[in-house]
């Protein structure tokens, strides 16, 4: 049974940590350097960061130890060269690429992580081997789309059309180049675009109105003290600090190679950065409105079961994008399928903090248990129906199965 608890602030270091896991292992060590480098950027821009180092560092460790189908097949290594050195420069030469204002901070990081490996060769061809992984990634994601920015401005004011919400800028929407990203391992974002959203004047979508109405506002009477700590928790803490905590514990607890784990990290990137590019192309096909919006607009939706409250606002901040499909659902559902094929589903520990949320801390048994926590979190936090969870889901698992069907397989 998945256990939450409420403590204090003090306690929380006494908690399992991905960094306390890492002082041994440089794989596990700089995944948690790549986490806090990149926890500045959107949620959506860091898991596209996320995967570009974490594939770099499998591609540094697989061209050395070649237990799995490379993904770029380029990067080339004597079999004796060290595994931790290719590591550590693959994931700094990315990372200090991508945030030169970190520099300093990642120098001393990659000296202090070198200084573990004795010197020789065998550390300077992993260097090397690293150093050239990370450059052929950045190569190869270069003009993928993630830039420039593009904006969507509503076009009518419609019942059940997105419009603006007070997180927008006046641009618009946001993100809505990220519908044509260049995928890392699905052929396109279309390719699991879900079905369309329920209709307005259907049971399905009276259900799950009322659910967030109730639910969901700042200041709902009906919302129980551990859904609201999850929709803190899960508005404050994106998909890759979740799931890269989850799968290095669980890898450590299963006692996993550096290979394997090398390759655990790039498979779940890979699928939450994929998920991700295929629900912002879901999102702005549909282009399908926030509850915030629909909640104000109820009388006027067509439907005689829903009821307006001109002034609804939801518990956490909603994002400047289209309602369907969930963005963290589908991300985490993504995670969820990676994880439960390599680790199985359940009898696993993983515990979850964010100094940002203090007094939440999160443990569960089960990878359901954590995209089950976060459906929740985002109903009750009011910024999205449960069927736009459940969307989210789908594509996640259907992105997370090819992913780990088609990527990075192990060599026979």
């Amino acid at each position: 049974m998945r256990m939450r608890t409420r403590l204090a602030a003090a306690a929380c270091g006494m908690l399992l940590s991905t960094a306390a896991l890492s002082t041994s292992d440089p794989v596990l060590e700089w995944n948690a350097i790549m986490v806090d480098t990149t926890s500045g950027q959107n949620p959506i821009v860091q898991a596209r960061f996320a995967a570009i180092t974490q594939l770099a560092v499998f591609e540094a460790v697989n061209a050395i130890d070649k237990d799995f189908d490379p993904y770029l097949g380029t990067i080339t290594a004597a079999h004796t060269a060290s595994v931790e050195a290719a590591a550590v420069a693959a994931a700094h030469a990315v990372l200090k690429n991508y945030f030169p204002a970190n520099a300093a901070a990642l120098e001393a990081a990659r000296a202090t992580s070198l200084a573990r490996i004795a010197d020789g060769n065998r550390k300077r061809q992993g260097i090397a081997a690293g150093e050239a992984a990370a450059a052929a990634m950045i190569a190869l994601r270069a003009d993928d789309g993630s830039s420039p920015p593009e904006f969507h401005l509503p076009a009518s004011t419609n019942p059940g059309e997105w419009q603006l919400t007070p997180s927008c800028p006046p641009a618009g929407g946001v993100l809505l180049q990220w519908r044509n990203l260049r995928p890392f391992a699905i052929e396109t974002t279309h390719q699991f675009r879900s079905a369309p959203p329920p209709a307005l004047t259907s049971p399905r979508y009276v259900r799950d109105y009322w659910e967030v109405k109730m639910v969901g506002g700042v200041d709902s009477r009906f919302r129980p003290q551990g859904r609201a700590d999850v929709a803190r928790f899960y508005a404050a803490t994106a998909p890759v600090p979740v799931w890269n905590a989850a799968a290095s514990q669980v890898a450590v607890e299963q006692g996993r190679s550096m290979s394997e784990l090398a390759r655990a990290l790039a498979l779940v990137n890979v699928a939450i950065s994929d998920a991700q590019a295929t629900v912002f192309e879901t999102k702005y096909h549909y282009n399908f409105w926030r509850p915030e919006t629909a909640i104000r607009a109820g009388n006027a939706d067509g439907n005689p079961f829903t009821r307006a409250d001109p002034d609804f606002k939801p518990f956490v901040l909603t994002p400047c994008f289209p309602s369907y499909a969930s963005g963290h659902g589908s991300s985490s559902g993504a995670a969820r399928e990676v994880l439960e094929r390599m680790f199985g589903a359940r009898h696993h520990f993983v515990i979850l903090s964010n100094p940002a949320v203090p007094g939440v801390v999160l443990q569960y048994e089960a990878f359901r248990q954590i995209t089950h926590d976060i459906d929740d979190a985002r109903v009750y936090g009011g910024i999205h129906f449960r069927f736009d969870q459940e969307a989210g889901a789908q594509i996640g698992r259907k992105v997370g199965t090819y992913v780990h069907r088609h990527t990075l397989r192990r060599r026979r």
